[in-house]
């Protein structure tokens, strides 16, 4: 059984940042993003990276241009550097990772993490 673990949610003003870790599988080469569920919505997708690394990604359009996805794939960790956060970023934020590719990377996703919240405050 695959565990990823988030780590780096919180609480931010409106234009701050947060980096967000998670530490993913320590085998496979499998692609890795983010989810989120906004307060009262369902989980929509943030972010993914390929096993290759930022070469190939995908961000939700309403994440284009603030939130940056990265991996270390020595540290089997994918981070989401989130800049220039409003408050309709606040969600409850999600790991993920599959072995289809990020054009595949969907809420079927094979592993998931806990979560951890982030809430952005005006």
């Amino acid at each position: 059984q695959v565990q990823l673990v988030e780590s780096g949610g919180g609480t931010v003003q409106t234009g701050g940042s947060l980096r967000l870790s998670c530490a993913g599988p320590t085998s496979g080469a499998y692609t890795m993003g983010w989810f989120r569920r906004p307060p009262g919505k369902e989980r929509e997708f943030v972010a993914a990276i390929s096993y290759l690394g930022s070469s190939n990604t995908g961000y939700a359009d309403s994440v284009k241009g603030r939130f940056t996805i990265s991996r270390d794939n020595a540290k089997n960790t994918v981070y989401l550097q989130m800049d220039s956060l409003k408050p309709e970023d606040t969600a409850v934020y999600y790991c993920a990772a599959d072995a289809r590719g990020v054009g595949k990377f969907s809420k079927s996703a094979d592993f998931w993490g806990q979560g951890t919240q982030v809430t952005v405050s005006s």
